[in-house]
């Protein structure tokens, strides 16, 4: 139904895309795999008319495509939704469905909004879901804009005569593992309508859902398979050119933490999200936090990062009392955080990397009251090196990076201000495997330095993988600790119990 044939596509001097080819069938599933700076995000920007191919065509239906705009990709019937989301935050679910084509609801210069509700009703109706239309979309969970953000892909059918191709980029980055399922159910159900060319990092969800799997890497594809006929860990082995293996949390590298306390909380508590939290963090440390979404976990690591007001009970950092007022002053303190939510909160997207990566020390960069911008990036360009980078020079705006390499960046701004506490909010979250283990090396890294680490983990391999000690919590409270020293990991089944 859509072809892509040998279509190349450089950016600043970087060739993103290497003669890649991929065929889309109609009524199919087709799942998009590879590294960070693999490729695809510029292939699925070329699919939605965001980004024009430097060689190579398009096809639909064997005729040549020609796309200058994501509205002319959406006349062909090419939508997407997209991993950040396209929302307006203060918007109703209506508007944001038929954001540009209010036209329809128009008559005289005057919006029928009754017309518009209940035709975005109708959309939500396709993918069997019932949110309020009337309501601001920045009130709803990401897992309910993320269904809005498909039931707007869905309004194609109503202007084009002919299948809905959707191209789904990591809609699953954010989501329950309920709220994935409920997707997934959407998605097998429109493919009666519609194909998809689903992008994510989790290989076992693409083999889930997939039909075919295309592997990238270094802009090219090097891999088709049909899911039934390939595993995950062979996906895995063509994507980083070796085998999954038992080490890949680095547990071999796990040094016992020293003596000294960094961080202490007594009877610490936010509101009516969490209370009595008694934890210690000493140098060298990384203690994960698990429980589901609600169970208060959160709010505490964004307390400590200065984000939300403490509301009862003690916070010590380096033994002594301190009741933060915000983020600025957990920094002076040396408490860094890495934020989920890397393209929101963690990152300046306009700045260069150097801009970013000494963002939270410019005192170190500075020079009789100026920025010392030859320094700065001498700073930033040794950190491109050490944590291997993938940029052309370390003045590339963060907008242009590949999601590992955005939070390579936000991990060497807090190592550049020398930060003895690390907030790791779902570090690896959108990650590669690749990418991943790089970042748990460099979790090692700051542990074996005396940083002391407070991680959020997507998973709860993860967690138990990289932690010295878990602490479990549910509805506000902690109601299980564990040790995880290597050899003597805790079992999930245990956490999961103390979760529930």
């Amino acid at each position: 139904m859509l072809a892509a044939q040998s279509i190349c596509k450089g950016f600043l001097g970087v060739q993103a895309l290497k003669d890649v080819s991929i065929v889309v069938r109609q009524n199919e599933v087709v799942g998009l795999i590879g590294e960070n700076g693999a490729g695809k995000s510029t292939l699925m920007r070329t699919l939605s008319g965001t980004v024009k191919p430097d060689s190579g065509t398009l096809t639909l239906d064997g005729k040549p495509l020609k796309l200058r705009s994501t509205r002319d990709a959406a006349a062909h019937g090419i939508g997407m939704v997209f991993q950040e989301q396209s929302l307006l935050l203060n918007l109703t679910v209506a508007e944001n469905i038929y954001l540009g084509e209010e036209q329809q609801f128009t008559r005289l210069g005057l919006m029928n909004w009754r017309a518009m509700r209940a035709a975005a009703k109708r959309q939500l109706a396709k993918i069997g879901v019932d949110i309020d239309v009337a309501a601001r979309t920045g009130e709803l969970s990401f897992a309910a804009r993320q269904m809005v953000e498909l039931a707007k892909a869905l309004t194609l059918e109503d202007s084009v005569a002919r299948p809905l191709t959707i191209l789904l980029d990591e809609p699953t980055s954010v989501l329950s593992r309920a709220d994935i399922d409920v997707l997934f159910n959407r998605v097998r159900a429109l493919k009666q309508r519609a194909s998809f060319v689903f992008v994510s990092h989790r290989l076992d969800e693409v083999l889930q859902l997939s039909d075919r799997v295309y592997v990238m890497k270094d802009g090219k594809v090097v891999a088709e398979h049909d899911a039934a006929d390939v595993t995950a860990p062979q996906l895995h082995e063509i994507m980083v050119g070796r085998s999954f293996h038992t080490g890949y949390y680095k547990e071999a590298r796990q040094l016992p933490p020293r003596d000294d306390v960094l961080l202490e909380l007594a009877g610490f508590g936010v509101g009516q999200s969490c209370r009595d939290i008694d934890l210690t963090l000493h140098a060298g440390e990384v203690l994960g936090i698990a429980g589901v979404v609600g169970s208060g976990r959160e709010e505490v690591t964004r307390a400590i990062g200065g984000f939300l007001s403490q509301t009862s009970g003690q916070l010590k950092v380096n033994g002594r009392t301190v009741h933060l007022s915000g983020p600025e002053q957990a920094v002076a303190l040396g408490i860094g955080t890495v934020p989920r939510e890397r393209r929101i909160e963690g990152l300046v997207m306009f700045l260069s990397i150097a801009q970013n990566i000494t963002l939270a020390d410019l005192g170190a960069v500075m020079r009789l009251g100026m920025i010392d911008h030859s320094r700065e990036r001498q700073v930033a360009q040794d950190w491109l090196k050490r944590l291997r980078i993938k940029a052309p020079n370390v003045d590339v705006a963060c907008r242009k990076l590949s999601g590992g390499n955005q939070q390579k960046v936000v991990l060497a701004r807090w190592m550049t201000a020398g930060s003895r506490i690390l907030v790791l909010d779902h570090p690896t979250r959108g990650l590669d495997v690749g990418a991943k283990e790089e970042v748990y090396d460099l979790v090692r890294d700051l542990s074996a330095q005396g940083v002391g680490i407070l991680l959020l983990s997507d998973t709860l391999e993860e967690t138990i993988g990289l932690c010295h000690r878990v602490l479990v919590m549910r509805d506000g409270e902690i109601t299980a600790h564990f040790d995880a020293t290597p050899g003597q990991k805790p079992n999930q089944v245990d956490l999961v119990r103390a979760m529930v």
